[in-house]
């Protein structure tokens, strides 16, 4: 039954990095683990298995608890040193959700050592050039690999200075900020945001 888990964690469409630092979310207003157990390990994994694809060939929708293995812990370790270096980088003002006493160069050296992916060119015989990322080990573990090579890029690149943490109450949540407009994590922590301002308002002229 594990294998038809559904993740707990919130997809938002952003760069791979980034949805597994957000691999958290909000219950009755307390942050809640999303890759407490294998199964929920699996189960992210399945939910971004295109994506995986896309980039590396990699099938994994079908994959199950028992293949998760080792990569379950390599991956909640490079999600914890991600969000740190994010922290530092975006200068959050929230307290950490995980990991509290991870330092920046423990961080860097989780990423750095995870980051084992590298890109190759195929060219198929009826098809045209593509860049294509290689790895080492089984599927979940080549996972860990490319999403570590993904976050190496996001850190280096120009998409550092969007990177931005969600300040609505209670959010453990990044995003890259792709409009000027955008505050928010998602449209429902925008509305929760609002929500929290009209009550504010709302008690001050209760008290004048």
């Amino acid at each position: 039954m594990a294998e038809n888990m559904v993740t707990k964690a919130p997809l938002l469409g952003e760069p791979l990095a980034v949805e597994l630092m957000n691999t958290f979310y909000l219950d009755r207003g307390s942050v809640q683990e999303a890759l407490d157990d294998d199964a929920a390990v699996a189960a992210w994994l399945r939910a971004v298995a295109d994506r995986l694809a896309a980039e590396a060939g990699l099938e994994i929708e079908h994959l199950a608890e028992n293949e998760v293995g080792t990569a379950a812990g390599a991956l909640r370790t490079l999600r914890d040193a991600l969000r740190r270096l994010a922290s530092e980088m975006t200068d959050d003002p929230r307290p950490p959700v995980t990991a509290p006493e991870l330092a920046r160069p423990e961080a860097l050296a989780v990423l750095n050592a995870s980051a084992r992916a590298w890109p190759e060119l195929a060219w198929p015989a009826a098809g045209e050039p593509a860049r294509l990322y290689r790895g080492s080990g089984t599927a979940a573990e080549f996972a860990v690999q490319l999403i570590a090579h993904q976050a190496v890029e996001l850190f280096a690149g120009p998409d550092r200075a969007r990177l931005r943490p969600c300040l609505a109450p209670n959010c453990p949540l990044f995003f890259v900020k792709n409009h000027a407009r955008r505050e928010w994590c998602s449209a429902a922590c925008g509305n929760r945001v609002r929500v929290a301002r009209h009550y504010r308002r709302h008690q001050a002229a209760r008290q004048d």
